[in-house]
């Protein structure tokens, strides 16, 4: 089974040094070698080992499928990769040392037995194609914006329930937009917008593109009929602050999400699958990159679609035991590509008939509020099926 490398080793990766554990096939011997963390040390020791073994591969494992140490030993095209996922070189140590017992070497030492032993079991990290690494990176990246951004909303949010709650609903739909940023900064308090005049006020939402006149009164109504939750500078004056300092930072996340999508549009238009991803029901130009990053451009990495649905998260993990079985959500997956499956999952829903039923058929099980089942058809409001909910059957 080794017979095609010259060198096998565990690599047990570190911010200040790198403990590895190399097997010479050949000469059937183990050597234990530590290494800066430094680019210089390890690519020394690469072109050492290609000096010595001329024409030989070198096969690694380690405990990382992307990152610096990844990202130096790909530039070699003698080297192939077998990342392994932290959580099975955990239990692999379990199955030896039952006390929890841990140190770089030893790791290093179970890394490279899982790659003599049991390299049938990992699969070799085949690099997607540069388009596609630089729309995961751009996608991943943009996800951690849009999270970061929703917990300042949030806690601005929070905030305003203290001593300000009229900006919840004068603010529109979404605390993070610029309509909401621009409010809170023009009148951070009650007292300042009830004292504007109602021409003001409809000047400003005109401004910002809300012209709807039924919108407008609601606010208006608002403004002239609350009264302020509390005048006590104690909690106005540092609440006033905080808004203003998250609305600053959300303003700064704001711009830079915009930045992503443009990177993005941009390498998505010369990406080599977008026509596939874009004739997907409900994706969006939000959703198309993501899909295509997650599914990748190997297409020989999953054997099955079950086995791409266990990988990515979606398939529920069952657990047998006599006469006990336990279904779960899966923990141990790319929370990237689960999200982004749920979500087009949902995004389908009013773009395709099949996905729309399958929907309703489940909602229909639980009894869901909003859902009646009968025996001419399914409806769930605001959609209806015209079609025989026991003849349909989903392709």
């Amino acid at each position: 089974m080794n017979a095609e490398y010259a060198v096998l080793v565990g690599l047990d990766w570190a911010d200040q040094k790198h403990d590895l554990r190399c097997y010479y096939v050949m000469e059937e011997k183990e050597e234990a070698v530590m290494l800066s963390s430094t680019p210089e040390a390890m690519e020394q020791w690469c072109l050492k080992c290609a000096g010595q073994n001329p024409g030989g591969r070198l096969a690694i494992c380690l405990e990382q499928s992307r990152g610096p140490v990844v990202y130096e030993l790909m530039k070699y095209d003698f080297v192939d990769l077998y990342p392994v996922n932290p959580v099975t070189l955990k239990k692999y140590r379990e199955a030896f040392f039952p006390s929890g017992s841990k140190d770089d070497l030893k790791d290093a030492v179970l890394l490279l037995d899982l790659l003599r032993k049991h390299r049938e079991g990992l699969k070799k990290l085949q690099p997607d194609d540069s388009c596609t690494r630089v729309l995961r990176l751009l996608c991943e990246d943009r996800r951690k914006a849009v999270d970061a951004r929703t917990a300042l909303t949030n806690a601005l949010g929070s905030t305003l329930k203290q001593y300000y709650p009229q900006a919840l609903a004068l603010a529109g739909w979404s605390l993070h937009a610029e309509l909401a940023c621009a409010m809170l900064m023009k009148w951070p308090n009650f007292e300042r917008i009830s004292a504007a005049t109602p021409q003001t006020v409809r000047r400003f939402y005109y401004a910002h593109q809300c012209r709807s006149e039924t919108e407008l009164q609601k606010r208006l109504d608002v403004i002239r009929s609350s009264c302020a939750l509390t005048q006590d500078p104690a909690i106005v004056g540092p609440c006033m602050l905080r808004v203003q300092t998250l609305v600053a930072q959300i303003r700064g996340w704001n711009k830079a999400i915009g930045l992503y999508d443009q990177k993005i549009r941009q390498h998505w238009q010369d990406h080599p699958d977008a026509t596939i991803f874009k004739s997907l029901p409900g994706a969006g130009e939000k959703l198309e990159p993501r899909l295509a990053v997650v599914f990748g451009t190997d297409r020989q990495r999953f054997e099955s679609a079950q086995q791409f649905s266990s990988y990515s998260g979606i398939a529920p993990v069952i657990q047998a035991s006599g006469k006990q079985q336990w279904i779960h959500w899966r923990w141990n997956c790319p929370k990237f590509h689960r999200q982004s499956l749920v979500e087009f999952a949902d995004h389908s829903i009013g773009w395709s008939t099949w996905a729309k039923v399958c929907y309703i058929r489940i909602a229909g099980t639980r009894k869901g509020p909003s859902c009646r089942c009968t025996g001419v058809g399914v409806q769930m409001e605001p959609y209806h099926i015209p079609v025989l909910a026991d003849s349909y059957t989903i392709q």
